[in-house]
Parts: structure tokens; C-alpha cells; sequence
């Protein structure tokens, strides 16, 4: 089975190698293959172009930008809008990865009909290839499924349960809870779940479950036996201002190159060392004789009339 939906979806890498549209089947034929998944988030169209470029199969755009974006405390404030809005700025810039959109707090938590016509508008209006719903939601995976939309399940730690959990805390820590996750993630891939996301949850329980399932298991916080890993974009290059959790590595410092580079464009506005004369437009020359003509006529003109008004004032 090819992972390429079609050759004109195909995409160069930067080393010139074809890079195929990565789809919900794809993803299953990865696993089949063991290929492992590489995930990331992405909020906007300048990183979600970087992640695409570097050959990410899967971006999620993830409520976590309630908090790496817009700053606020947790997930729960973000709404359907401006869950949108972001969107379809990734969506703009991705041509391979699969794109998810995280569906947001009291976006799926009432009806079923309801919770599909918000995920309809994610497809339809922001152009999201696939949705992501937290919690063993079965009858609601069920009903996404019947609309043709593809889903990605999430279990384990679901951030949207804070409130509940009492905190972000490792979860399915005992048989009994590792026994629970295992049965719900079957449930939810029986009802049509395209791949599941295990976060926070210990890794024995991540990979028997792995082994298991069906599907494509993608991991944070679940060790290293899923099918795949994600991480949040901003936490990989250290833009979130916080420690970082157990499971995360940073792979750059962003925030201390970006610092750097405003402390040193302060430092050269406040000399006069920007912009410098080669970074400032000119006047061809025989314009700018002109123009320091009329310069040079303009003044003159102020000054004879200040001396005029003097001689009239004494």
C-alpha cells in the first residue's frame, strides 16, 4: 500500500527527496511497516511551514496555544474561533503533514450533533484534515466517523480534565487504571479513532497498549514505545518560559537566540548604528541635486525672511 494519496500531492524535502501527503491511513500503514511518526505542534503559518519543511508527519494544531500563544493559565478559555483562526493559518503552509485541529473545551461535551457540526466547521471553514477529542468519547467517535470526519483520539493525561484530575498528573499508575486505558483505547478504536494519543500515562502501560492496538499510538510523556512522538513546538526550542516537563527535550534555545538579537538591535538604534547608510534608500543623483537645491533655496528664503521681519520689528 502506497502512503502517496496522489503524485500531485507529493512535496520536496529540502534535500530534493519526494515527501508524500501524509494521511489517516497513511498513518496506519506506517505503523504497519513500523516506521515511527514524528509529530509536533504548530500555531501559526511561519512555524507550522518549518515543521512542514523538515519532514513532520503529523502537526497538531493544539489548545496548548491557550497557554504558549495567548498566555493564559490552562486549555480550558480557548474557544472555537480562535482555534479556527489558527487553523487555517497552519493549514496555509503545510503541503505533507497531516493536519489535526484540537478541539476545545465545551466544543464536544454537550450533544453529539452538536459536537459534530463544530468539527464539520474545523474540515469545512479552516481546512483541518482530522480532529482531536479528549477522553474515551466512544458514541462521539462513532458520530464524527459517520460524517466523514477522521479523528484522533487522547488518553492518558487530557489537560481538558485538569480541573478533575486535580492537576497535571502521570495517570494509569496502577494495574487497574492501565487495564481501564487499555479497554478504552480499544473501544475507541473500534468506533473509528484514526490513532490515538497517549500522554503522561507510564510507558509499560503505553507500550502494551502499542502492541495491541490496531492503530497508531503517538506519545508524550509515554516513553518510547508508541508508534509516534509529539511534542509541543514551543517546548522543543524552549519558547514556553517554564520548566519543562520530565518528558520533554529541548532541541534549541529560541528564546535565548531571540533575546539576543533584540538586546543587540536596542543597542544599535540607541547608537545610531541602525540602519546604517547601505541599508537606506537614496535619491538617483540627478534628483537629489535638485532636491538639495530646493533644500538649499528653501532655506535661504527662511532666513531672508526672519532677517526681514527683524529689520521691521527694530
Amino acid at each position: 500500500m502506497s502512503l502517496t494519496s496522489s503524485s500531485a500531492d507529493a512535496r520536496l524535502s529540502p534535500s530534493g527527496v519526494s515527501l508524500p501527503k501524509v494521511t489517516i491511513p497513511a498513518l496506519a500503514e506506517m505503523k504497519r511497516q513500523g516506521k515511527p511518526i514524528s509529530a509536533l505542534t504548530a500555531y501559526d503559518y511561519s512555524t507550522a511551514r518549518l515543521v512542514d519543511e523538515a519532514g513532520i508527519d503529523l502537526i497538531l494544531v493544539g489548545d496548548s496555544l491557550a497557554m504558549v500563544v495567548l498566555g493564559l493559565e490552562n486549555t480550558l478559555a480557548v474557544t472555537v474561533d480562535e482555534m479556527l483562526h489558527h487553523t487555517r493559518a497552519v493549514r496555509r503552509a503545510v503541503h505533507r503533514a497531516l493536519v489535526v485541529a484540537d478541539m476545545p473545551f465545551g466544543s464536544y461535551h454537550g450533544a453529539i450533533d452538536e459536537a459534530v457540526a463544530n468539527a464539520v466547521r474545523f474540515i469545512k471553514e479552516a481546512g483541518a484534515e482530522a480532529v482531536k477529542i479528549e477522553g474515551p468519547r466512544v458514541d462521539l467517535v462513532r458520530g464524527l466517523v459517520e460524517a466523514e470526519i477522521p479523528v484522533v483520539a487522547h488518553l492518558g493525561l487530557t489537560p481538558q480534565s485538569v480541573h478533575r484530575m486535580g492537576g497535571y498528573r502521570v495517570q494509569a499508575r496502577t494495574a487497574e487504571a492501565a487495564l481501564q486505558l487499555q479497554a478504552d483505547a480499544f473501544a475507541l478504536a473500534h468506533a473509528g479513532a484514526g490513532a490515538i494519543v497517549l500522554e503522561g500515562v507510564p510507558r509499560e502501560a503505553a507500550a502494551a497498549i502499542t502492541t495491541a492496538l490496531p492503530i497508531p499510538t503517538i506519545g508524550i510523556g509515554a516513553g518510547p514505545d508508541c508508534d509516534g512522538q509529539i511534542l509541543v513546538f514551543h517546548d522543543l526550542v524552549n519558547l514556553t518560559f517554564a520548566p519543562a516537563a520530565k518528558f520533554v527535550r529541548r532541541y534549541a534555545d529560541a528564546s535565548a537566540l531571540f533575546r539576543s538579537a533584540i538586546e543587540r538591535y536596542r543597542e544599535d538604534v540607541e547608537h545610531r548604528a541602525f540602519p546604517s547608510d547601505t541599508e537606506s534608500y537614496h535619491l538617483p543623483q540627478s534628483a537629489r541635486r535638485l532636491f538639495q537645491m530646493d533644500v538649499r533655496d528653501d532655506a535661504d528664503e527662511v532666513v531672508n525672511r526672519d532677517a526681514r521681519e527683524e529689520i521691521t520689528q527694530s
